[in-house]
């Protein structure tokens, strides 16, 4: 299979039209034109195949058009479209009880919608500041949150991301990353990584910069996603949780990406024993209808009517189609997650042996990393070499990107089976030969 004398005709026709009109803000890393896709397939415009290991970015979780969720959508658009959050329907009851049931933390919980990670993030920060009367946050380097203003002071993922947009929201204070492989901080003899960060946070933020009194949370990925894949050490997230209870900090635990079985389990934190107080997610939950949302503890979510709101948040085609996702995610899909993702890492730990320019691999569920490093003879950043990977997986009908600086990051949906897994990890492993 090969598409390097893509795009076709009438792909190059839609994307010389889509010029004339789209906003040059885009990123669009090749020229694939979609038409349909199933499944872990997709075709452009053209009748070209590829296999999707993106997933909308880590979206459709069942695949593209499950016959399930497409079957509630259509039933449910022959009742009602919309109706605002003004109203009550039973299909938002049984989602927010569904969301309520797998939260990760023991207390009760209380749920609010919206329509995409950012706005899941706007209301977390919102709710913090309300909750604790504080206002000022930490988040991370490499931290990617989203775009509008609120979640973009606490973006740190890539300073184009932020560049003409200051200023930023104040009070938000960025510390290191427990990253394994390239860390920021020298730790104490006998300190670990994660600890090493959170003692920074004690000894220069709340020394330095601001009193921990005056902070609202603590916002992290549990697995940071564009910021390169990086899972923090172990000991991390529990050192982080004491030093929230210690000072009456909340912890904001952004589940968007990780969220929805892509790890294996519910929730991406859970790896690590911890529970936060407020947790955001969108991505995954809807299988690419617009949906996200905040899950809190019902002591945190102490906020009063008209406190916060949304117009399109608990739309009913974003909930039956949640729903969906979320019986498909537990009956079968998270526990596919881990087995076919144990099954690539595997595979892929055997590309790390035989071809010196990857890194790194790692990854949790389908939640898989490739982290790769230009060879001296290539002249190329190894920005620029990754970037060449990707684009030649495309040409060879396999959808992939990028993500930190030199990473590869392969998100497929949670539908893939091994033999799906191998044919792109084959496709993949063609142009790594090639290269």
């Amino acid at each position: 299979m090969s598409h390097s004398s893509y795009p076709g005709k009438l792909g190059a026709s839609f994307i010389q039209r889509d010029k004339m009109v789209s906003s040059p803000s885009y990123v669009r890393p090749y020229p694939f034109v979609m038409d349909h896709g199933k499944g872990v397939e997709v075709w452009d415009v053209d009748n070209n195949r590829f296999l999707d290991f993106t997933s909308g970015i880590a979206v459709v979780s069942t695949g593209h058009s499950h016959p399930l969720v497409v079957k509630a959508i259509q039933e449910q658009a022959e009742k009602f479209i919309h109706i605002s959050s003004d109203f009550y329907h039973p299909r938002w009851v049984e989602l927010s009880e569904k969301l309520a049931q797998i939260a990760p933390f023991q207390e009760q919980a209380k749920i609010f919608l919206c329509n995409s990670g950012t706005e899941a993030i706007e209301a977390a920060i919102k709710l913090a500041r309300y909750h604790t009367g504080r206002d000022k946050f930490i988040a991370f380097y490499n931290a990617f949150h989203g775009r509008t203003m609120g979640a973009l002071s606490m973006m740190a993922s890539k300073a184009h991301y932020r560049k003409g947009f200051f200023p930023m929201t104040n009070g938000v204070f960025h510390a290191p990353f427990p990253d394994p492989l390239h860390p920021l901080l020298i730790s104490k003899p006998g300190e670990g990584i994660g600890e090493t960060v959170v003692r920074f946070i004690e000894e220069q933020i709340f020394t330095h910069l601001a009193p921990p009194s005056e902070f609202a949370g603590i916002l992290l990925e549990p697995i940071q996603g564009e910021g390169g894949y990086i899972i923090p050490p172990p000991d991390f997230l529990p050192a982080l949780r004491k030093l929230c209870n210690k000072h009456g900090i909340l912890l904001i635990d952004d589940e968007v990406q990780t969220g929805i079985g892509r790890t294996g389990k519910w929730w991406g934190i859970q790896h690590f024993n911890v529970e936060p107080d407020i947790v955001a997610f969108a991505k995954g939950v809807a299988s690419g209808i617009p949906l996200g949302g905040i899950i809190a503890k019902e002591s945190v979510m102490s906020w009063t009517a008209g406190s916060h709101g949304n117009t399109y948040g608990g739309n009913p085609i974003a909930c039956v189609a949640a729903l969906t996702t979320l019986q498909l995610v537990e009956k079968e899909l998270m526990q596919n997650a881990a087995e076919v993702g144990h099954y690539a890492l595997e595979k892929l730990q055997q590309f790390k042996l035989e071809f010196p320019f990857i890194f790194d691999v790692r990854g949790k569920g389908l939640m898989l990393a490739i982290e790769v490093l230009s060879p001296q003879s290539h002249h190329l950043s190894h920005s620029d070499f990754r970037d060449q990977i990707v684009q030649r997986s495309f040409e060879n009908g396999l959808l992939i990107l990028g993500c930190g600086q030199n990473v590869l990051r392969l998100i497929p949906p949670l539908v893939i089976n091994k033999k799906q897994m191998d044919e792109g990890l084959h496709i993949l492993y063609k142009v790594f030969k090639s290269i």
